[in-house]
């Protein structure tokens, strides 16, 4: 019998150099400087409908036909940059599929046959055959440009990576013939397979590279039950039993966006304060305020440890709704959504830091590696139905449900619950339009709106024709 089981997935690792002295630093520079410039000339030359059809073999192999000279560098560096420039420009080119692809389905609603025409000639890559797709694709995607010049790519044979000294160290193909570049790292883990070098403006460098979800992430047994779960703000996830899961995200998002309010704040005072100086001849006090105070290395570098820390964060969330489902009814959270017409601005700031991105794919990754099955359904109206009787009445308000017969529910409880009764609704799949949704979950409350203000019965309003 074929095997059954799902291919794993793939992770990357981040490997940091350490002690890399100067000299070899400006080595890799130059090397990089290089791989930009053959990146520039891939998006320049292959971004566009004519190689489209192209395998990247084939473009490959066109370009060493033409004599392509790869800007110096020696040809098995010069052959995997263009191939990862390739894999980036089909992933643009794939992105921009998608759009085109609703519009495909929205205009053959009632064709099947003509709707698998246009989605095979968009999949082969021959949209210029149709009027209709051509005009759409060229709308979508507009090639583009590149300008990276802090990444080099290097092949398995383009490298030996081993341990000495209780440390691990990368030799990677430099620029003559026989010369390595020793990298030293900090870890004892030695890179394998297809690496990324990345060049940080501190001197140092990161190896990234991939490996098996199954090596390096948590693998224990998934829970038994079957669970909707509501992602929310204050925590991240409540759960259809009434089990909140990551209390404390609002307090860590709200947190960071506050402080970066404060310190954004003393930085404009005092990029006033440097141009007032500027102004008025003190240049040398004006660059002394530039460089001591308005610098930009510690304010990158704290998003990035910020965005580390939610993650993490995330991530425990996301193992602690596993530990009892077997199966889980989520939200799509992909389509953009309206928010409320009329909000303070300090709220709109903390709100916009909700990483719903990154808590969507923690749970999918972590439900797939414990054998957990995720189930995404429609979230159109999941937080405005009584869970008890699956209608469109009562309201929400903030953390409360209000229903029509004066009895007060938890807001995400209510809204898990629904979630979890969406997963057995045959009438609202994923992909029906939320004014589907609305129309029928309006036919089944047998009102026009639905709602009613907390305490207040509902007003029977007929509907217009």
């Amino acid at each position: 019998m074929p095997s059954t089981m799902a291919r794993s997935a793939k992770v990357t690792r981040i490997l940091h150099s350490r002690d890399l002295n100067r000299a070899k630093y400006d080595r890799l520079v130059e090397i990089a400087t290089l791989y930009g410039r053959v990146r520039g000339d891939a998006w320049q030359r292959c971004s566009g409908w004519s190689t489209a059809q192209q395998s990247p073999r084939e473009i490959r192999d066109d370009w060493m036909a033409g004599g392509y000279d790869w800007h110096g560098l020696p040809a098995r560096l010069g052959r995997a940059t263009l191939l990862d420039a390739l894999g980036d420009i089909h992933a643009s080119r794939e992105a921009a599929k998608v759009p085109v692809r609703k519009a495909v389905w929205h205009r053959t609603e009632s064709d099947e046959e003509e709707r698998h025409r246009l989605y095979s000639l968009l999949k082969q890559n021959r949209w210029t055959e149709d009027s209709f797709l051509h005009r759409h694709m060229r709308k979508r995607w507009k090639g583009g440009t590149s300008r990276v010049t802090n990444q080099i790519v290097l092949e398995p044979g383009a490298y030996t990576a081993k341990v000495r000294h209780g440390r691990a160290w990368v030799h990677m193909q430099g620029m003559e013939r026989g010369q390595r570049i020793a990298i030293p790292l900090k870890e004892k883990h030695t890179p394998s397979g297809q690496l990324r070098i990345l060049l940080r403006d501190n001197g140092q460098v990161e190896v990234h590279y991939a490996v098996d979800e199954t090596q390096v992430c948590s693998t224990r047994p998934c829970g038994a039950a079957t669970v909707g779960v509501d992602k929310g703000y204050t925590e991240a996830y409540t759960d259809s039993d009434g089990e909140r899961h990551g209390k404390g995200l609002g307090d860590l998002l709200a947190a960071e966006s506050d402080a970066r309010k404060v310190k954004g704040q003393r930085r404009n005072r005092m990029r006033d304060l440097e141009q007032k100086h500027r102004d008025a001849g003190n240049v040398q006090k004006a660059d002394r305020i530039r460089h001591h105070n308005l610098g930009n290395r510690k304010w990158d570098r704290r998003p990035k440890r910020h965005q580390a820390q939610v993650r993490d964060f995330l991530c425990q969330a996301a193992h602690s709704v596993v530990d009892r489902a077997g199966t889980v009814a989520g939200e799509d959270l992909t389509a953009s959504m309206k928010s409320a017409k009329v909000m303070h601005r300090d709220t709109q700031r903390r709100l916009s830091g909700w990483v719903k991105g990154v808590m969507a794919d923690t749970l999918t990754s972590i439900s797939r590696r414990r054998g957990t099955a995720l189930v995404l359904v429609n979230p159109a109206y999941t937080s405005q139905i009584d869970s008890r009787t699956g209608l469109l009445q009562g309201k929400r308000s903030w953390d409360r449900f209000y229903g029509l017969d004066g009895v007060v529910l938890d807001a995400d409880t209510n809204a898990a619950r629904n979630i979890l009764a969406r997963m057995y609704d045959d009438e609202i799949t994923l992909y029906t339009p939320f004014r589907e949704v609305k129309r029928l979950l309006r036919d089944r409350s047998g009102t026009t709106v639905g709602t009613a203000p907390p305490g207040l019965e509902s007003a029977q309003v007929a509907n217009a024709a």
